[in-house]
């Protein structure tokens, strides 16, 4: 579903209300360009070449094999991803790794729940590899109480199995809980699922529009989570 036509939900919880705040990476914290440009051009391109077809056939041909795998711990999967494509996924990320970069204000938000001494956890469906790479290029690991990748946990975040694990692993209160995620479908399940406050980060790219979500409150930048002075 495009979001482009929605308007605004602005968040409208009370901090008082919230003592856990799950945060996924990729789009929420981290700039998503790198992951649009790695999957939708990088890779296309080395595709291209191992077999010897324009870039453009490429594009088709590895589209097809994403959708596949799409809301599945596969999607995330460098090792998959390596033995599927013939390419070694790791080290293509390493040699683009300067494009990683972490969202304006994040680091601000980062401190501002520390100091309201929230249980700060980071939730992606990064493989671990990856998930590796993107927190040694951005030094983010040490804000969090835990980091808890999709491949620990044995579902995606996309599956409503997923949330009941998490809620073994971290033991926090459902209603207390506030997560942040690019992704509608994730913020869809963790609602049925009952966690009390849900974010939509509405511009998960700096290289593309701001596109608000229509079912859930949006943010642009984390600074619109700060008290007012």
């Amino acid at each position: 579903m495009l979001n482009k036509h929605c308007e605004k939900q602005s968040p409208g919880f009370s901090w008082d209300t919230v003592d856990t705040v799950l945060l996924d990476m990729d789009g929420t914290l981290l700039d998503k360009h790198f992951d649009d440009y790695f999957w939708e051009q990088y890779v296309p391109e080395h595709y291209s070449l191992l077999h010897n077809i324009s870039v453009e056939e490429s594009k088709k041909q590895l589209l097809d094999k994403y959708k596949k795998v799409e809301n599945t711990l596969n999607w995330a999967d460098t090792l998959y991803w390596s033995e599927e494509l013939g390419l070694d996924i790791p080290e293509l990320k390493m040699r683009i790794n300067h494009l990683i970069g972490v969202h304006p204000y994040v680091i601000e938000f980062l401190e501002f729940c520390v100091r309201k001494r929230k249980k700060l956890y980071l939730i992606t469906n990064a493989h671990s590899t990856t998930l590796s790479i993107k927190l040694k290029q951005t030094a983010i690991g040490p804000w969090f109480d835990r980091i808890l990748c999709a491949e620990e946990v044995g579902f995606a975040k996309e599956e409503p199995e997923f949330w009941d694990k998490l809620e073994v692993l971290l033991k926090f209160e459902k209603d207390r809980t506030l997560l942040v995620d690019d992704t509608e479908e994730v913020l869809a399940v963790a609602q049925d699922f009952g966690i009390g406050h849900l974010l939509y980060l509405a511009k998960p790219s700096s290289r593309k529009r701001t596109s608000y979500s229509c079912r859930f409150p949006s943010i642009e930048f984390f600074k619109e989570l700060f008290p007012r002075e």
